[in-house]
């Protein structure tokens, strides 16, 4: 097959997205949600315009990005005090936007996210706001410059329009934490309903898209952290091939799983953002975005998740079939040794690079001063009180440590396996599989109920894969999880337009208070 960059992906899904409008609206929004804090008056649906729209608009004069950033402004104070996914916005979002229109004015754009507003996950440096990674103990000064990964959205001219919640230090503290809490933030709610979870590290990024609150937003994902709360939230998710995206100046756990990616309410926006993350990266391969007749499909189905989420696979399974595209059922090895050596790994290297990036910033110098930090702050108790991960974390072995090098060696070996053997096994184009439960309900007496396998080989074989949304449990969103080999994000981004164009699965978020027990824990 020819190989093509990822700028000649963009370009086919622009015209793809223009052409057949993906994705189409399936439900109206409550009054009280979807219809609260619209843009009024710029001819365009905040649930389903695409960037290429956007970009058509502002270049026939019709839009503005000052417009678009304003709408958007009022759109989080009017939605946001329901779901608490928005920590802070930019003071200078508006002063950034009207740059944008200068440069629109001028024909000087500097490419497809110009004038774009972007919500960044609050482990992200940026500066003049506070970078928190939900915690108070990196609540004072900001950092002095931005993550490498802001750099390119603001050369890209994005606006950056604020900072989203997560869960406090991405999840990588308690043994049984609650998903989107932090000391910061408090707790992010569902969209969909209000009392369940948005699941994962990068849930207010998820959130504020569900709400339609930016038109994309960064997460991050050490393993499931940005396609579990894109599965649940009921948008897009990419998380990137290792090392595609930099990590510099952003909050870590594990410099060998390590990544941040783009999140959006459909795929041709998670392909544009990918693209100046990646800064215009070429991957391996290319599909039309508008076929599937022909593409191999192996469907690890994860009964463990529940028989409503199976009944979401065997539908999607038959609508990619009707595509053209030959589904077979398939169970990747090595799972369980996986299971077993992935968190004895982290320990060690989230000891290493936190200690690594704390030295770069005021507050707690180290993880042993940060452990003291938590101790002495009630603020860290509200919701759970556990710090039992940083402090395994510190009686960790060294990454220098014998044993150490060779569980991640295993770890890296047997990961790929899972992914190359299995495709070349069934001769596949990728592996899919559900990303997420129907959401459970939010306790922090229980923590969460998130073990959710299907992450995993792409995570800790830093190879790529992408959420979709797949169907719906009651009012709940299941994703569908695709995964390929290593850096074969463009051919992934590809295929997963053409699964979204065809199963239709999306619908806006009602804002439910609750619904019936079936789906919580």
């Amino acid at each position: 097959m020819r190989k093509r960059g990822l700028a000649t992906l963009s370009a086919i899904l622009v015209v793809g997205s223009l052409c057949a409008g993906a994705p189409q609206p399936r439900a109206e929004a409550a009054d009280s949600g979807g219809g609260a804090g619209s843009p009024t008056g710029l001819g365009v649906d905040p649930d389903t315009v695409t960037i290429p729209e956007l970009q058509a608009r502002m270049a026939d004069g019709s839009l503005t990005s000052s417009a678009l950033t304003s709408a958007y402004l009022r759109r989080i104070k009017a939605i946001d005090p329901t779901i608490h996914a928005v920590l802070r916005t930019d003071p200078t979002a508006l002063r950034q936007a009207a740059a944008s229109d200068t440069r629109h004015r001028h024909g000087a754009t500097r490419g497809p996210l110009d004038g774009i507003p972007v919500l960044l996950k609050d482990n992200v440096n940026t500066r003049g706001l506070p970078t928190t990674a939900g915690s108070p103990a990196l609540a004072g000064s900001p950092p002095d410059t931005d993550a490498a990964l802001v750099t390119r959205l603001r050369d890209a001219g994005a606006v950056i329009l604020g900072k989203t919640n997560l869960s406090e230090w991405a999840n990588f503290r308690a043994a049984k934490p609650t998903s989107g809490w932090s000391a910061v933030g408090g707790q992010t709610n569902n969209p969909y309903v209000l009392d369940r979870n948005p699941c994962g590290s990068s849930a207010g990024s998820g959130a504020a898209l569900a709400a339609s609150l930016a038109q994309v937003a960064i997460g991050t994902e050490t393993d499931g952290s940005i396609v579990c709360p894109a599965g649940m939230n009921g948008v897009v998710g990419h998380k990137p091939s290792l090392g595609l995206v930099s990590q510099a100046g952003v909050v870590p756990i594990s410099a060998e799983q390590d990544t941040a990616g783009p999140m959006a309410r459909n795929v041709i926006d998670t392909a544009l953002t990918f693209s100046v993350l990646s800064g215009g990266r070429a991957a391996d391969g290319l599909t039309n975005p508008g076929a599937l007749r022909g593409k191999r499909i192996g469907l690890w189905r994860l009964p463990s998740l529940g028989p409503e989420v199976d009944a979401v696979m065997t539908r999607t399974a038959t609508r990619l079939r009707t595509a053209g595209a030959e589904v077979v059922e398939v169970t990747p090895p090595y799972q369980q040794r996986l299971s077993e050596l992935e968190f004895p790994a982290l320990l060690s290297e989230f000891h290493r690079d936190i200690d690594a990036y704390l030295a770069t910033r005021e507050g707690p110098r180290n993880l042993a001063e940060l452990i003291e930090f938590n101790r002495t702050h009630p603020a860290e108790q509200t919701c759970f009180a556990g710090q039992e991960l940083f402090e395994q974390a510190l009686a960790a072995p060294a990454t220098t440590d014998p044993e150490y090098r060779a569980m991640r060696a295993e770890l890296t070996d047997l990961s790929r396996r899972s992914i190359d053997e299995t495709m070349a096994t069934h001769h596949l184009d990728a592996i899919a599989s559900p990303t997420n439960p129907p959401a459970w309900t939010t306790d922090c007496a229980w923590g969460d109920n998130d073990v959710i396998p299907s992450s995993t080989p792409a995570a800790v074989a830093g190879y790529p894969s992408l959420s979709v949304p797949a169907g719906f449990v009651d009012e709940l969103p299941v994703g569908l999880l695709l995964m390929a080999g290593d850096h074969e994000d463009t051919e992934l981004l590809s295929l997963g337009a053409a699964v979204e164009r065809r199963l239709h699965a999306w619908r806006a978020p009602r804002y439910l208070p609750s619904v019936g027990t079936g789906a919580s824990r």
